[in-house]
C-alpha cells in the first residue's frame, strides 16, 4: 500500500477538532465536579464514582489522540524522507490510536448519560 504525503494531511483538522471537543468535555467537566464541591450538599456515592471514570477515560481519551497526531507527523517525516513502507506502517498505527481514542469517546458518553440517568432518578425521588 502507498501512501502519500498528503494522506496523514488529512487527518490534521480531523485530529485537531477531536481533541479541542476532548478538551471542552474535560473543562466541563472540571467545572462540574467544583460545582459540586462548592454546593456543600452530599453527592451520591454513584455520582462521584461515574465522574472518576469519566475523568480517567477523557484523559486516556485525550492521550490516544495526541499519540495518534504525534504518529501522523512522524508518519509524513518518514514518507518526505522516503521511507514510505515505514510511513504507511506508522500511519497504520495513528489511525488505530483514532479508532481507540473514538471508542473511549463512546465509553465516555454511556457513562455521561448514567450519570444523568441517575440524577432524574434523585431528582424524582
Amino acid at each position: 500500500m502507498h501512501v502519500s504525503l498528503t494522506t496523514p494531511a488529512l487527518l490534521f483538522p480531523a485530529i485537531s477538532l477531536l481533541l479541542l471537543a476532548y478538551t471542552n468535555r474535560f473543562f466541563a467537566l472540571a467545572a462540574l465536579i467544583r460545582r459540586l464541591s462548592s454546593d456543600g450538599k452530599p453527592v451520591h456515592s454513584e455520582q462521584l464514582k461515574n465522574l472518576r471514570r469519566r475523568i480517567s477515560i477523557i484523559r486516556r481519551m485525550q492521550e490516544a489522540g495526541v499519540m495518534s497526531f504525534a504518529l501522523c507527523v512522524l508518519c509524513m517525516i518518514f514518507i518526505y524522507v522516503g521511507l514510505n513502507k515505514t510511513g504507511s506502517f506508522i500511519f497504520g498505527s495513528s489511525l488505530l490510536l483514532l479508532l481507540y481514542s473514538l471508542l473511549l469517546s463512546v465509553i465516555e458518553i454511556r457513562i455521561s448519560v448514567d450519570a444523568l440517568n441517575l440524577h432524574l432518578k434523585e431528582m424524582g425521588e
